[in-house]
């Protein structure tokens, strides 16, 4: 039972991860090198993640400095970042790249906080499928004579602490980084 139990806390985890990811690469006002995870500079003709052709530094609050490992790479990486949904124009001198982060307004903030509570919400649909598996996996167990009615019992009672714990998570990321975006 507590390898099944394991194996579905791993899976619980793994969605919190993904949330606390997805988090990472939304901008807050303060420029974070995180809003570049996501972004994939043509190198050579193999789509290569930024952090893998120059060095990213964040020398003010909000300016992220790209400086590439080539210079050839400028132009690369330029596109790149005006072909996501960053939303910010790259500025090049040549030898580094600035990318300077606008003060929020207030509706873009109200709307990131909201994109914050969508993926929260989803994060939280994904959990409670991960319980419903489980304790479908337990009843068939129970049916198939590997678990006793009690053991089935026990097993969906942990499986529901650990999903209640797994949503407080998921409401404490919500709430630091809704409460982060709105503050100005």
């Amino acid at each position: 039972m507590e390898e099944q139990l394991k194996a579905y806390e791993e899976k619980m985890n793994k969605t919190l991860e993904v949330l606390q990811s997805d988090y990472a690469s939304i901008r807050a006002g303060r420029a974070n090198p995180h809003v570049l995870d996501k972004i994939k500079v043509d190198y050579y003709g193999t789509p290569t993640p930024i952090q893998q052709v120059g060095n990213i530094s964040v020398p003010e609050a909000r300016m992220i400095v790209i400086q590439p490992w080539e210079k050839s790479l400028i132009k690369n990486i330029s596109k790149a970042i005006q072909m996501s949904d960053l939303g910010i124009n790259p500025n090049n001198d040549g030898s580094v790249i600035r990318l300077v982060f606008p003060e929020l307004t207030e509706e873009r903030r109200k709307d990131l906080a909201k994109d914050v509570k969508k993926k929260g919400e989803a994060a939280k649909v994904a959990i409670r499928n991960i319980r419903r598996d489980a304790n479908e996996t337990f009843k068939k167990m129970e049916k198939n004579g590997e678990f006793s009615e009690d053991d089935q019992k026990l097993a969906e009672n942990k499986m529901q602490k650990l999903t209640d714990k797994m949503i407080g998570e998921v409401d404490k990321a919500v709430e630091i980084k809704t409460k982060e975006i709105m503050t100005v």
